[in-house]
C-alpha cells in the first residue's frame, strides 16, 4: 500500500493538470490499511487547496447507502424484498394504479420499477420532504411495466428512502447517520449544506457552453427531497471507503452485490445488483457505483476478491478521464486486473439506417431529437429540461453512427467520453420505443 500511496502523491497533481480537472481526492483501502491523497483547488473564486480532509459530494453513491440501510431492514426481518412497497406505504399513489400497487421492493432496488425517474421536485428543507417529495409523484407516467427493463431512476430511491424513514420511524438524514454515518467512522460525512459548511468543502465547476471554460457553480446542491438518491451528502474520500470497508467485510452484505439484471448494451456495466452496479462479473468482479451532481462526479470500485476498493472524488471537467487513470493504475498495482476496457469508436463509422431511429425521445429533464439530414446521416440533438436547465447543463449535438446492433456511436464526446446509445422495443411500427441512455426515454414523436 505505501506504493500505491506514493504513486498518488507523486502523479495525482499531475493528472489533474492533464485532464483539467480542478481537485480530486482519492482514498485506497485493502483489508485495514488506507491511503489517501488531495490536490487541485475546491473552488477556484476561493483558491482554497484540496486536502484528504476536504469534502465532495458523493451524488448517486448514496443510492448504494440508502440500499444498505433497506439491506439492514431485511435482515432484521422488517422488509421483504419481494413484497409490493405498499405493504410499508400503502398510501404510495403514481400514474399507473396497477403499477404502484404491483412494484416491488427489490424492483425499487434494480432500477426496474418502470415509471420515470428523474424527478427533482423542491419540496422544502424540512424533515418532512422526503414524505411530501413521494406524495407529489401520483402523476409520475409509467414508462414500461414493472419488472420488464432496467432504466435509473432517482424517484424510486427516494421512494425507498422514505420506506426507512416510516419503517424506523426517523427522517432519512437520521437513520443515514444513526446507521451507518455513525458506526462506521466517517466522521467527516455531511448530510447537508449545514455541516458541509463545518469542513473544507469542495464546490463544483460547471461549463455552460462549449469551450467557455469551468467556472464554480452558482449552486451548491440539488433539492434536499432527493437526499436519498444523492442530492446532498458529501465526504472525505476515506469516509467513503469506510463504507466500502463494510461492505468487504460483512457477509450479509455479499448478496447485495449478487446480479438482479442484466442492462442494455451501452459500453458500461454487465448488470444490477441491489444498489450496486456490477462493472464486470467475470473473471474477477469489478462491482460500485458512480454518482454526479452539480460540478462533481465520485467513482467507487471494489474488488471483492482481492479485498480492495478505490475512491476518486472530484468537483469538475473530466472526471471518467482522472478516474480511469486513478483506478486503473490502482486495480492493476494492487489486484493485477484491469478495468473494462471503455468502448471503442467502430474502425470504419457508416451512417445506421434511421428509419428505426429517427423521431423525438423525451424525459422529465430533457428531450432528444433523432433526425437524418439530406446527406443520410444521422443526428441527436439533446435539449436539457427542468431542473438541468435550471443548473445550466449544456445542450448537446452529434452525429451517431452505426456501432453494436441497435446501440449507435456518438461522434462526439460528452463530457470527455463517449456514451454509446441504445434504442430499444417497438412502437408497433417497427420504429424504437425507446432511446436509451442509461435512462429509457420513450418515443413521444
Amino acid at each position: 500500500m505505501q506504493g500505491i500511496g506514493d504513486w498518488l502523491e507523486a502523479r495525482l497533481p499531475g493528472l489533474l493538470e492533464e485532464t483539467g480537472v480542478p481537485a480530486a481526492a482519492v482514498a485506497v483501502v485493502r483489508g485495514d490499511e488506507i491511503v489517501d491523497a488531495a490536490a487541485g483547488t475546491l473552488s477556484a473564486a476561493t483558491g482554497v487547496a484540496a486536502t484528504t480532509d476536504a469534502i465532495f459530494q458523493v451524488g448517486s453513491i448514496t443510492k448504494v447507502l440508502t440500499a444498505t440501510l433497506v439491506q439492514q431492514l431485511v435482515g432484521e426481518g422488517l422488509v421483504e424484498l419481494d413484497r409490493p412497497v405498499r405493504t410499508w406505504l400503502p398510501d404510495l399513489r403514481l400514474g399507473d394504479e396497477a403499477a404502484a400497487a404491483a412494484i416491488t421492493v427489490r424492483q425499487l432496488l434494480t432500477h426496474t420499477a418502470g415509471f420515470e425517474g428523474d424527478v427533482f421536485t423542491d419540496t422544502g428543507k424540512g424533515d418532512d420532504c422526503v414524505e411530501r417529495y413521494v406524495d407529489l409523484l401520483a402523476d409520475v407516467p409509467q414508462l414500461f411495466a414493472p419488472g420488464e427493463l432496467w432504466s435509473y431512476n432517482n424517484a424510486g430511491f427516494c421512494v425507498l428512502g422514505r420506506l426507512v424513514e416510516v419503517v424506523r420511524g426517523a427522517p432519512y438524514d437520521a437513520c443515514l447517520r444513526t446507521h451507518l454515518l455513525d458506526p462506521l467512522g466517517m466522521t467527516g460525512a455531511a448530510t447537508d449544506p449545514y455541516e458541509a459548511v463545518l469542513h473544507r468543502v469542495a464546490v463544483g465547476h460547471v461549463e455552460t457552453a462549449s469551450g467557455a471554460g469551468l467556472h464554480p457553480t452558482a449552486t451548491w446542491a440539488l433539492a434536499r427531497s432527493n437526499a436519498p438518491a444523492g442530492s446532498m451528502l458529501a465526504m472525505r474520500a476515506r469516509d467513503l471507503v469506510a463504507f466500502a470497508r463494510h461492505h468487504l467485510a460483512a457477509p450479509a452484505l455479499a448478496a447485495m452485490r449478487e446480479p438482479q439484471v442484466g442492462l442494455p448494451d451501452l459500453g458500461q456495466g454487465e448488470a444490477w445488483g441491489l444498489g450496486w452496479e456490477l462493472f464486470r462479473l467475470a473473471p474477477t468482479p469489478i462491482v460500485g457505483h458512480d454518482g454526479n451532481t452539480i460540478g462533481q462526479s465520485a467513482f467507487l470500485r471494489l474488488v471483492p476478491e482481492h479485498d480492495l476498493a478505490v475512491a476518486v472524488l472530484t468537483n469538475g471537467g473530466p472526471a471518467k478521464l482522472l478516474h480511469r487513470a486513478v483506478t486503473g493504475q490502482v486495480l492493476r498495482e494492487l489486484a493485477g486486473v484491469d478495468l473494462p476496457a471503455p468502448p471503442v469508436a467502430p474502425a470504419t463509422p457508416k451512417p445506421p439506417d434511421p428509419a428505426r431511429y429517427v423521431g423525438t425521445y423525451a424525459s422529465g429533464v430533457g428531450e432528444t431529437v433523432v433526425s437524418r439530414d439530406e446527406q443520410g446521416r444521422l443526428w441527436l440533438d439533446r435539449t436539457p429540461l427542468g431542473v438541468l436547465a435550471e443548473i445550466d447543463e449544456p445542450p448537446y449535438r452529434t452525429e451517431l453512427v452505426a456501432w453494436r446492433g441497435d446501440t449507435l456511436w456518438p461522434v462526439e464526446p460528452e463530457g470527455g467520453v463517449h456514451q454509446p446509445v441504445a434504442f430499444l422495443g417497438d412502437d408497433g411500427t417497427g420504429r424504437a420505443a425507446y432511446l436509451h441512455t442509461g435512462r429509457a426515454d420513450r418515443r413521444i414523436r
